[in-house]
């Protein structure tokens, strides 16, 4: 991977793709990173594909030179997955972006990569289904097959891993191969979807997708409900996830949260640990199952208890939670976020928060709270001053203990942001071996090291 490669890669892209070859250091820049606190670490060039082949021929000119490809989707990735640590070519595939076919018989649908799930959603509205995995951010489905993400509706629908049923993915080496299909199960040869998914762009680059479709439920209540304390809100969430109720949504929102949705969006939300609930309907039992939730919430402590039905409160009653990530960044302008993203078992759910929590105040540090609790995994977003060593030595020490009891724990150092540059060492102390079995993989696949350098192994 030497100056020279990378730069006869460069010549040689330019003259094939022209003005979609971008070499202007604005759009370096901005490809050099993307939501997290790694600093930029711009590419060579930007290419813009806009067909699988195109790809391929990009990735075969670049194995030519042994220059490195970075794919990048939207850029809302949260652990420097897009950063071009070695130089190289940023392979944007946001032209990739075409809904190819949907079959509502079979409720399945695909799509090119650079489709984001607001953009097919928007698109399903009159089909009477929906695609699941909701984001906070503005993501392409295929940087979010690539990192495995989930959402606020795992708990109901899964993440990317159940959703995802196929690919089509162009190698290293520009080969293009299909994964998966169509068919409600199969029994044949390896799971290469399942590899795919959550492999950060380091083994190929995902051009298309076949998902999964889900029917729109019949019936939707959403819920806010205040807690007194944490462990109140912890109690509930177990007692709810027992419970039987057709849960999609368990939200939670610590009272530092919640104090930065109502400085950011100008509201008088109460400043205490805030559960945000959410029930899917397809039958008959709506009145029974809301009453069973309302009554829960109070057994447990609720001190208010806001209930809606319609599209437009619905929207009202998760607007704090949608904005968190852009609310979170008022409690300490110009500072970079740190996100912590462990996932637990349900039954640990409880001891882990407090721990987190008890260990965040003893830090000094800034760290408002948002989780997924209803699938056992939680954010906690360290607000950090780029410039202050200290301040980032704590959070780093603060993010490794907080790792460390999540796997104490049997749980995983990140639920759905993925590995990138953030959590390497981490990935290692989680699968042991098998860790070394990935790397034998990405050898296989990727034997001259291109695809995505230096994110899940150094």
């Amino acid at each position: 991977m030497t100056t020279e490669g990378r730069q006869a890669a460069v010549q040689e892209l330019y003259r094939i793709f022209g003005a979609r070859c971008d070499r202007s250091p604005a759009q370096r820049d901005h490809h050099g990173h993307d939501e997290s606190w790694h600093p930029t670490e711009p590419p060579d060039a930007v290419v813009y594909p806009e067909t699988t082949e195109e790809v391929s021929r990009a990735l075969r000119i670049c194995t030519e030179h042994e220059a490195p490809v970075i794919p990048f989707g939207a850029g809302s990735s949260m652990e420097g997955h897009v950063n071009a640590v070695r130089g190289g070519i940023s392979l944007d595939t946001s032209r990739l972006s075409r809904i190819l076919e949907v079959n509502r018989f079979d409720m399945d649908c695909r799509v090119q990569a650079g489709v984001t799930h607001e953009a097919l959603n928007a698109h399903l509205r009159d089909s009477g289904l929906f695609f699941p995995v909701d984001l906070g951010a503005h993501a392409s489905l295929g940087g979010m097959a690539a990192t495995r993400a989930s959402g606020t509706m795992t708990l109901r629908y899964g993440s990317m891993r159940e959703n995802v049923i196929g690919l089509e993915v162009v190698l290293a080496d520009g080969e293009i191969i299909r994964t998966g299909g169509r068919a409600r199960k199969s029994s044949s040869g390896y799971d290469l979807t399942r590899l795919l998914i959550g492999s950060e762009g380091t083994l190929g680059v995902i051009t298309e997708l076949l998902l999964r479709l889900h029917p729109r439920p019949g019936g939707i209540v959403s819920a806010m409900a205040p807690m007194p304390d944490l462990d109140s809100a912890v109690e509930l969430v177990q007692a709810l996830t027992a419970s039987g109720l057709p849960l999609a949504r368990v939200e939670l929102m610590d009272e530092l949260e919640m104090e930065a949705a109502n400085r950011y969006l100008r509201e008088a939300y109460a400043l205490s640990p805030t559960l945000f609930l959410e029930l899917h309907f397809s039958g008959e039992a709506e009145a029974d199952a809301v009453r069973l939730l309302e009554d829960a919430c109070r057994d447990c402590g609720s001190v208010a208890f806001d209930m809606a039905t319609k599209s437009e409160e619905r929207s009202r009653i998760w607007r704090a939670r949608h904005s968190a990530a852009y609310a979170e960044k008022t409690l300490r302008p110009g500072c970079r976020t740190l996100v912590t993203d462990v996932c637990v078992p349900l039954s640990k759910l409880a001891e882990s928060v407090l721990e987190a929590k008890d260990d965040l105040a003893r830090s000094g540090l800034v760290g408002p709270m948002v989780g997924h609790v209803g699938d056992g995994n939680y954010h906690i977003a360290l607000l950090v001053d780029p410039t202050d060593k200290d301040e980032i030595s704590r959070a780093e020490a603060f993010h490794e203990r907080l790792v460390r009891r999540a796997l104490d724990a049997g749980g995983t150092c990140t639920g759905e942001h993925g590995i990138g540059l953030g959590k390497k060492t981490f990935l290692l102390r989680e699968h042991g071996a098998a860790a070394g079995v990935m790397k034998r993989l990405k050898s296989s696949l990727d034997p001259l090291g291109i695809m995505n350098p230096g994110k899940l192994f150094d």
